[in-house]
């Protein structure tokens, strides 16, 4: 089976590409700037339509997985035809080669598409962004689904992992990086979501692709935590300073975008199904310091 991935050389993209090549897919590592680790590179801009199809057509895949995405909440809220041309738009021009197929089709979505009034959002719950990333997501989830039968939405949360992709730091870099060197940082008490460890979230997918799920799931890790408890984790598990973590509140962020106060997911449906389950937070962290100090 051939596999083309956009997003490649991003932070779940560089997972995808690794897990599906060790486990004998010929992958398609699409990108725009930064040249993926793993698979045969293919330079693509998913938002040009004739470009994407052409270069589909080429390829021939029998999956295509969109994990691009502009997913810096602030930049989505003041470029909107950026994050509209990229995660909407970008979703219609891969979307148009599989409806033409048959080949599946895999989106990317995330856990702002809802409001945060709640938390612990199932599959079934009705999605309501309030910001645009969130909104374009949503969109591109729409799109998919009133377009096509042949669909996996996977649902994700805060996904962090050992390598910086794309030249950014995930969260727990972050994290690691000014705890390591003794500096204090202050990290948000009062929003909860679903931390996601990438290398966990793409085993989820690649069974999941296996396996031809079809439909909405969420992939995510398994507990519901705030920013600053995940911090809290994260200190324990690598033997840092918990004292230099300080507590801030949402209000206290000077955002340009709304922020849902807890996005977490309900990952139920994901660990009924998977062999590849949902993991707690504890264990990915450890899986996390695992592969860093393997790295060294």
């Amino acid at each position: 089976m051939k596999i083309l991935i956009s997003g490649a050389s991003g932070l779940l993209g560089t997972a995808l590409s690794k897990d599906f090549s060790e486990a004998g897919y010929k992958v398609y590592s699409g990108f725009l700037t930064h040249k993926p680790k793993f698979g045969t590179p293919i330079r693509i801009n998913i938002t040009d339509e004739r470009e994407v199809y052409n270069i589909a057509k080429r390829l021939k895949p029998n999956v295509i997985i969109n994990s691009a995405a502009l997913t810096n909440v602030d930049t989505c809220e003041t470029k909107k035809d950026l994050a509209w041309k990229i995660n909407v738009d970008g979703t219609k021009n891969l979307l148009k080669y599989a409806e033409k197929t048959g080949a599946k089709f895999i989106l990317i979505s995330t856990d702002y598409v809802f409001d945060g009034e709640k938390g612990l959002y199932t599959e079934e719950d009705m999605p309501n962004p309030i910001n645009f990333y969130g909104y374009t997501k949503l969109k591109a989830e729409e799109i998919v689904m009133r377009n096509y039968d042949n669909y996996l939405i996977v649902r994700t949360s805060v996904i962090y992992g050992p390598i910086p992709s794309s030249g950014k730091k995930n969260f727990a870099l972050w994290i690691f990086e000014n705890l390591k060197l003794g500096k204090k940082i202050k990290i948000i008490v009062d929003q909860w979501n679903s931390p996601t460890l990438n290398i966990n979230l793409s085993k989820m997918i690649l069974e999941a692709v296996e396996k031809d799920l079809s439909g909405i799931y969420h992939f995510a890790g398994n507990d519901r935590v705030s920013r600053y408890e995940f911090a809290l984790e994260f200190a324990s598990v690598f033997g840092l300073d918990k004292n230099l973590i300080e507590e801030i509140r949402m209000d206290e962020i000077n955002w340009r975008a709304r922020r849902p106060k807890d996005s977490s997911l309900n990952v139920s449906k994901a660990k009924k199904i998977l062999d590849n389950k949902p993991l707690r937070l504890r264990e990915a962290l450890k899986i996390l310091r695992e592969t860093l100090s393997g790295m060294a």
